[in-house]
């Protein structure tokens, strides 16, 4: 797909005939296609056509109904925030009064659709031609917004930024083009050193712009974070999308931060005022109390494991590891709670030996300070992922002060969260 493409697929005609296609279905490509041609369509046109239709259908997962008012490139897809996450960005520049956010790097524009819609205009750059292109058609709505092929690295920073209203939004590439993994993905980068634009450019804008925002990786380091920023680990049905680190007004509560997005669940958030600083461990295996709790991933990528802790009056099985085991049944909107219904040091025959003894032809195993082979393991406890009609268990695999211990438990249903401002 070349810009000529894009503006072809965003033209009234072009929008009009993206509508008209039904559903995505594998099977009907061809006969698609073949329609589309003896329509008088050019192939390359036809083409993107069929590949928007079925990016469209992978893009509801992100943006829902607004799925098909959108256009895409397939790493735009991929990399673009999530409605719900998108949202959550916009609001913080909303909040904080600004008139102009210049997106450095803005992708196939989600967040820039996102702080339009709340009225903030936005200047879009990306060094993509073709990606800038699709933003720019995304935002076309609202006619103050614009993306265009650039360069983050030319942002030239008003002189009153302030007085101005103006803020930044960078999402630096963390993928590198050209090179895939063993998936055949876009190979991802994980060291601040490596991002594009650089660690060193984010720090010089957010040094001549105060409200600035930058989407990375949830592997971001604590050690890293700057002084006075607020550093929000982001999590969205389980999976930890990203670390935003805000400055300036856009920073809520200077520190490190969670916040959980749940389908049809109001969102929550952790600060370190919640967490205890320094989360007690277990000191053996009489410390495994009445309930085991699993915190959302992203409690534990911020470090905030001991609003667990705090919350619940209980230890953490092992040190880095995450699980905390309690006497107190407690519902947490940021942690799963299990009830333990046995526990032994584990070896294959011991746990074996019990599953037989209870008769379980089902189990799930979650581990985390065990190092094994899930398909190894089913294969020695003679028990497959879902074999015949009998009872099914869950066992979670991991340390105790230092032991392998087997904890078989029965997860507790959900909770509904609490709203939060």
């Amino acid at each position: 797909m070349d810009v000529g493409i894009v503006r072809a697929l965003g033209s009234p005609d072009g929008k009009e005939l993206l509508r008209s296609l039904p559903p995505y279905d594998p099977a009907a490509v061809f006969a698609l296609q073949e329609r589309l041609r003896r329509e008088g369509h050019s192939p390359d046109f036809v083409a993107a056509l069929l590949t928007q239709q079925r990016l469209q259908s992978r893009a509801v997962a992100k943006f829902g109904e607004f799925a098909r008012d959108m256009l895409y490139t397939p790493d735009g897809l991929e990399q673009a925030s999530r409605l719900e996450v998108a949202a959550t960005h916009a609001g913080r520049y909303y909040n904080a009064s600004l008139a102009t956010v210049h997106d450095l790097g803005c992708g196939i524009g989600s967040d820039a659709v996102a702080m339009s819609a709340l009225g903030v205009t936005v200047h879009g750059v990306d060094i993509d031609p073709v990606t800038a292109a699709v933003a720019d058609t995304n935002l076309r709505p609202w006619p103050d917004s614009r993306a265009r092929e650039g360069y983050a690295e030319e942002f030239e920073a008003p002189r009153d930024p302030l007085r101005s209203r103006v803020g930044v939004w960078l999402d630096p590439a963390r993928r590198v083009p050209g090179r895939t993994g063993r998936h055949g993905r876009i190979k991802r980068v994980f060291r601040l050193d490596e991002i594009r634009p650089s660690w060193q450019f984010v720090l010089q804008v957010a040094t001549a712009v105060p409200a600035t925002g930058a989407k990375l990786s949830p592997s971001m380091p604590h050690d890293a974070i700057p002084l006075g920023t607020e550093a929000q680990w982001t999590s969205y049905g389980g999976d930890v999308l990203e670390c935003a680190v805000w400055w300036g007004p856009l920073a809520h509560r200077p520190g490190r931060s969670a916040r959980i997005l749940m389908p049809g669940r109001s969102p929550v958030e952790v600060d370190e005022t919640m967490a205890e600083p320094d989360p007690p461990v277990a000191e053996g295996p009489g410390s495994i109390g009445a309930w085991l709790y699993e915190p959302d991933r992203a409690v534990t990528q911020a470090g905030l494991l001991g609003a667990v802790t705090g919350a619940t009056l209980g230890v953490e099985v092992d040190r880095g590891l995450g699980y905390v085991l309690s006497e107190a049944e407690v519902d947490l909107p940021f942690a799963r709670r299990y009830a333990v219904r046995e526990s032994m040091p584990f070896t294959v025959k011991t746990l074996r030996a019990w599953l037989a003894q209870h008769g379980i032809t089902g189990l799930t195993v979650k581990k985390r300070g065990v190092r094994l082979d899930d398909d190894e393991l089913r294969r020695q406890l003679k028990i497959g992922r879902r074999a015949g009609d009998g009872a099914q268990a869950t066992v979670v695999l991991t340390r105790v002060a230092g032991q392998q211990t087997a904890i078989v438990v029965d997860p507790v249903p959900v909770a509904e969260a609490p709203a939060t401002t």
